[in-house]
Order: C-alpha cells, then sequence, then structure tokens
C-alpha cells in the first residue's frame, strides 16, 4: 500500500471519527446545528467511495444543509445536483442519485473526500482547520493503491492537495481546467460546483463537463502501474 507521493502510511485513520474534536470553532458549530436539528448527521462526514478507486474527487468541507444534514459527501445540496449528475453521465457512477444516502446510488472507480470533513461557519474553514485536517486527508491518499487521477473543486481542496503531497504550489497553479502531472497521479482542476459559481456564471455545466470528459479520457487510456 505505500505510495510514492506520501513515504508512509500515516498513523491516523483515513477517516476521521465523527465527534473529531480537533477544531474548537468547528466542534461548536457542529454542536449548535445538533442541537437545532438533533435528526441531522451534525458529524465529521466520511469519505463515499471504495478503496479500489482510481478517481479522488476532493471538495472544500460539508455544507450544513447538504452533507452535515445527511452524512454523505455533496449530498442534499445544490453542488450535489451537479456533480452526481456529470459522475452519471461519465460512467463514474450509477444508479439514481436522490439527494438520499439511502437512494442506492454506487460510485464506480470514483470517491468523494473533502478537505475539510465537518462543516465550517460560512463554508469557509480558517487556515489552521485545513492543516488540522491534513493527517485524515494524507491517510486517505496513503489508503488509495490505485489512485491515479484526482479533481479539486476549487482553491482550498486544490491547495490541501498539493500541501499534503509536500509539491511547491507555485509548481502547479490552481485555473480551471488545468491539468498537473505529480508523480504517478495527474491533478485536475475544477471551479467548485456550488450554486454561487453556476448562478454567476463562473461556472457553467457545460465547463463542469468538460473537467471529467478530460479525466474520463484520461482513466480510459492509462496503463499505469498501480502504485505499491
Amino acid at each position: 500500500m505505500a505510495n510514492t507521493l506520501i513515504s508512509s502510511v500515516p498513523d491516523c485513520p483515513p477517516e476521521a471519527p465523527r465527534d473529531c474534536p480537533r477544531c474548537t470553532r468547528l466542534v461548536a458549530f457542529r454542536d449548535a446545528s445538533a442541537a437545532a436539528n438533533p435528526g441531522w448527521f451534525n458529524g465529521a462526514v466520511p469519505s463515499f467511495g471504495a478503496d479500489a478507486a482510481r478517481l479522488l474527487i476532493v471538495g472544500l468541507a460539508p455544507g450544513l444543509k447538504g452533507a452535515n444534514r445527511t452524512g454523505r459527501p455533496f449530498t442534499g445540496d445544490y453542488a450535489g445536483d451537479l456533480l452526481y449528475s456529470t459522475l452519471l453521465a461519465f460512467g463514474f457512477a450509477r444508479g439514481t442519485y436522490r439527494a438520499d444516502p439511502k437512494d442506492g446510488l454506487q460510485l464506480v472507480d470514483c470517491m468523494i473526500t473533502n478537505a475539510v470533513r465537518c462543516v465550517p461557519p460560512g463554508n469557509k474553514p480558517l487556515p489552521q482547520e485545513i492543516t488540522s485536517c491534513r493527517a485524515y486527508f494524507s491517510s486517505r491518499l496513503a489508503h488509495l493503491p490505485r489512485l491515479r487521477a484526482m479533481v479539486a473543486l476549487g482553491r482550498v481542496a486544490h491547495d490541501q492537495t498539493l500541501a499534503t503531497l509536500g509539491v511547491r504550489k507555485a509548481l502547479y497553479p490552481f485555473k480551471h481546467g488545468a491539468r498537473h502531472e505529480i508523480g504517478q497521479v495527474v491533478l485536475f482542476d475544477s471551479l467548485h460546483c456550488s450554486r454561487l459559481n453556476t448562478n454567476t456564471g463562473r461556472l457553467t455545466t457545460a465547463m463542469f463537463h468538460d473537467v471529467f470528459r478530460d479525466v474520463r479520457a484520461f482513466l480510459d487510456q492509462d496503463h499505469g502501474t498501480p502504485r505499491r
């Protein structure tokens, strides 16, 4: 399971405990949400998908009324509507997405995770919270032995990925549609599929599809040796 980019499997598990205590501000916000909405998930949201996946999609953090409510990444908000419909269109998922973790949707050769596992106020994690959650992200990468491609949804996900891999950010600038070869893994950049970006026209469905079309083509043609 050794990773050519991450020298050893971290002691930290790949998934944070639901009641992760690492970030005081996030714990308080999570507890306030639990008090107001006791039927919601209200915890560190685990990754969705199998460890055999070759594609890892990296989001920012759970949405308050999305993944923080449902317990599955990008499930229950507009960003999920666009993401999952795109994954279905390009063969990275099968089934029907109903914005419910019990909808039976399955990912195909794909996993979804977040740079920060707990919901942050205003969808904006602080730098120290991003750093604190990096151990889980590092372990997540180390536990994906067949990983060949990553899609960073937004700059925070992009920067978290580069910091985790220990490469210089200046060498891999974030830009929608960019493709960065980092060792045996290719990082694809996309603007985040948030309602803000789509409502303002910064990101269109066609632009988002273009990224995943590139990912699909890369993986379909890839004959690289799985990481050992």
